[in-house]
């Protein structure tokens, strides 16, 4: 883009202005007076021509009509001679008017120039204001789209809430539904613990029952088996009491043993909150018959209480004593967890 001067162009001024203008006048007196005077002195009057003419007139012929007269040319005027002065004259009316051709053809420049620099300048407004003009249609254009962009935003955000808002609403029902049969599956897992309790309880009432039969009818075999040794000799009698007692009191790793070979019989597959204590009261036979299994501290759970009654009623008979004997009584700690 051009540059507009802040002033217009000023051709410079030319020296010696008012005197050239004088000297002009000056020649211009002097020439009219001598043209005044060269006219006056070589003018006067033409010298006019007479001429005759005569023909004969035919005798018997009319007589033709009249020629034209014919009006004498008037002689060309001579060439004028022009003085020095005269010359003069001219030389400076040609200097003159070339001088003011230049000037005209300066002003003429000049207004040329002028009017370029204005067409210039008005092309440069004209290209500013265009380049104004379409910053203001970009900057409308950058401000219709961001708008655009974030109505569509707006709406692409508001579809996300509500299908967020639907999957919510989808896996709430799901969980409530996942609850529900849960709930239904504990409920029926609760009923069929509590029916197999209920058969294992009865199931252990009538082994309980047989258990102690038999230990009834062992004790008394073993009662009359003292009471006849007795009566034969003291040391054999003495034998046969200590194996009436059982095996006595159970060694320190005795109980642990025990519930190493109970755990694998476990079969429990709940999921229990802490890790809860079973402690099963247990009565053997000295040969390590199983002759009872009572829950003497409850961990809190029934399904564990009963899982653990049933492995140890699995496992019998169970493993003896260092001593060869299987002890009385005894107690076994089962923990999920362990």
């Amino acid at each position: 883009m051009k540059t507009v001067a802040a002033y217009p162009y000023q051709p410079v001024k030319e020296r010696g202005t008012l005197r050239s203008f004088l000297f002009a006048l000056f020649m211009h007196m002097l020439l009219a007076v001598v043209l005044y005077y060269g006219v006056r002195l070589q003018s006067s009057t033409p010298v006019g021509a007479e001429a005759e003419l005569w023909e004969e007139i035919p005798a018997a012929t009319a007589p033709p009509p009249p020629e034209p007269v014919v009006q004498p040319r008037p002689a060309p005027p001579l060439p004028e001679v022009k003085s020095k002065v005269e010359d003069d004259a001219d030389i400076a009316l040609e200097r003159q008017k070339r001088r003011a051709e230049a000037a005209a053809r300066e002003e003429a420049e000049r207004k040329q120039a002028a009017a370029r620099k204005e067409a210039e300048r008005k092309e440069a407004e004209r290209k500013e204001a265009a380049r104004k003009e379409a910053e203001q249609r970009e900057a409308e254009r950058k401000e219709a789209q961001r708008k655009d962009d974030a109505k569509k935003k707006a709406a692409q955000q508001e579809q996300q809430r509500k299908e967020q808002a639907e999957r919510k609403e989808a896996e709430r029902k799901e969980a409530d539904a996942r609850a529900k049969a849960q709930a239904d599956a504990k409920a029926k897992a609760d009923a069929e613990n509590k029916a197999k309790a209920k058969a294992d309880a009865d199931a252990k009432a009538k082994r309980e029952a047989a258990a102690n039969a038999q230990r009834k009818s062992e004790l008394a075999r073993l009662q009359a088996l003292a009471g006849g040794s007795g009566a034969g000799g003291g040391g054999v009698g003495s034998t046969a009491g200590a194996g009436a007692g059982g095996g006595g009191k159970a060694s320190p790793g005795y109980a642990d043993r025990v519930r190493r070979r109970v755990k694998p019989n476990i079969v429990f597959g709940e999921d229990v909150p802490g890790n809860p204590t079973a402690v099963v009261s247990v009565q053997l036979a000295p040969d390590g018959s199983l002759l009872s299994a009572r829950l003497s501290k409850s961990s809190g759970n029934s399904g564990w209480d009963n899982a653990v009654l049933r492995a140890v009623e699995r496992s019998d008979p169970l493993p003896r004593d260092e001593n060869g004997k299987a002890p009385a009584s005894f107690t076994i700690t089962f923990r999920p967890k362990d």
